[in-house]
């Protein structure tokens, strides 16, 4: 394919392009007599295990390279996920149990397959190469980067600046991530926005190596489902970026219903943003799969009121269903939203996944707290959020409202439905026999 036409498609929907120039020059070698594919990199730290709407952006601009007839080489940072990320970050991340790294690399590598082609897919991790890296070898790495450069990033500054504690290990990290540059000879780079200092510290150490400097492109961060906001020091506002600390996520492997529900929940707008529909548009760009052509149609609908941002949900909600499930996925789980939710709808889903009530969350005199269940159950990320939960009206057994956290005996859970806010439910089971 033309070199200019493959610009324009890698282009689109990147941030950084750094630089435009070198990525032509890139792609007109690879393209001529001899010449060999691009090896396009991606970095990952299995620090969770599951893929979401938000990282799948990345990933879809890394498959643009595939379809182009590039390499797509994934890093694992099984070495550097127990080393930590420090982007973005106002406090030193803790440390990742290796067994807990190995379990979470697997599951990514299942899940991002679904979106990149496995035939022009190398898999690499980073021990091969640092974990067997001296002390000399780092020594070396070291001589790439000064203090001063290290304390340029906004996130190390802050930290300097307001006294927070910044390790020396944390100083490593972006140079151990442009080290795995260097040994897979990356021709590019991607990476979401927060990425970019480490991306440029991939280049200088190719440089230093005699390799010819990779091109880095990032991508956008995906806003999360929520509403919610930071205020920055200089008063501007920036929204929540997807991500599963801040419970803001859609899994690709989610079940259709949570996702349609999920995607048809969330605000159709972004704080800070003018346009009243600016989380659909971006929605509409960065996660349905749909080419250039389709996003502006359908945004342009969405903005002159042809498409209503209701319906505009849907449509989006039932395509990111397909997308991950297969054609007749959103269908599917809109037919099921609407059996729900429309005037008359129980709320109640068809199918209500079994929980049996762990012994070990049952004390002495046979009683046990909701909460823990709740928790168990995957309905809630720890005792303290379900507590609130209880607290502010939102859980239910058998649709009677739950008013107080206090333990309760557990043989009067068996059978009974326990529903968290309109999309979380469970049908509790318990026998004397289970503590046995």
């Amino acid at each position: 394919m033309d070199t200019a036409v493959q610009l324009e498609i890698l282009g689109q929907g990147a941030v950084d392009l750094i630089t435009s120039a070198d990525l032509a020059a890139k792609l007109d070698r690879a393209a001529a007599p001899g010449g060999r594919p691009l090896r396009a990199k991606l970095g990952i730290d299995p620090t969770g295990s599951e893929i979401h709407l938000g990282f799948a952006v990345v990933l879809r601009k890394l498959r643009q390279f595939q379809d182009l007839g590039h390499t797509a080489v994934l890093i694992i940072g099984d070495f550097t996920a127990q080393v930590g990320d420090p982007s973005g970050k106002s406090k030193t991340r803790e440390r990742l149990d290796a067994d807990v790294v190995a379990a979470n690399a697997e599951r990514y590598v299942e899940q991002i397959c679904r979106i990149l082609d496995p035939d022009r897919l190398e898999v690499r991790r980073n021990s091969e190469w640092l974990g067997t890296l001296d002390v000399g070898g780092v020594l070396g790495l070291t001589d790439a980067t000064t203090v001063a450069q290290m304390l340029t990033r906004n996130d190390f500054r802050q930290r300097y600046e307001t006294g927070k504690p910044i390790s020396l290990t944390e100083f490593m990290y972006p140079l151990f991530q442009g080290y795995d540059s260097v040994m897979i000879d990356a021709d590019v780079e991607l990476g979401g926005t927060d990425q970019l200092f480490n991306l440029h510290m991939g280049r200088d150490l190719q440089l230093a190596a005699g390799q010819q400097p990779q091109v880095v492109l990032t991508t956008p961060l995906l806003v999360g489902i929520d509403p919610g906001f930071e205020t920055h020091a200089d008063g501007s506002i920036v929204p929540n970026k997807m991500s599963k600390s801040m419970g803001n996520t859609v899994g690709i492997t989610e079940p259709i219903t949570e996702m349609f529900g999920k995607l048809m929940s969330m605000p159709d707008d972004v704080p800070g943003d003018a346009n009243p529909t600016a989380r659909i548009e971006r929605y509409f760009q960065y996660a349905t799969g749909w080419s250039q052509s389709v996003i502006d149609e359908h945004t342009q609908a969405v903005r002159s009121k042809a498409l209503h941002p209701n319906a505009a949900k849907r449509l989006l909600a039932a395509t990111v269903c397909d997308l991950y499930h297969g054609s007749g996925a959103g269908a599917e789980a809109e037919a099921e939203f609407d059996r729900r939710f429309k005037r008359g709808g129980s709320g109640r889903p068809s199918e209500i996944p079994d929980v049996t009530i762990d012994p070990g969350l049952v004390g002495v005199d046979g009683t046990v707290r909701l909460g823990r269940v709740m928790v168990a159950a995957g309905l809630a990320k720890s005792s303290k959020e379900a507590d609130r939960l209880i607290v502010q009206g939102g859980v239910r057994l058998d649709d009677e409202r739950v008013d107080a956290t206090s333990p309760m005996p557990v043989a009067t859970l068996d059978g009974r439905i326990l529903n968290v806010g309109k999309l979380g439910w469970a049908r509790l089971s318990w026998s004397e026999s289970n503590s046995a």
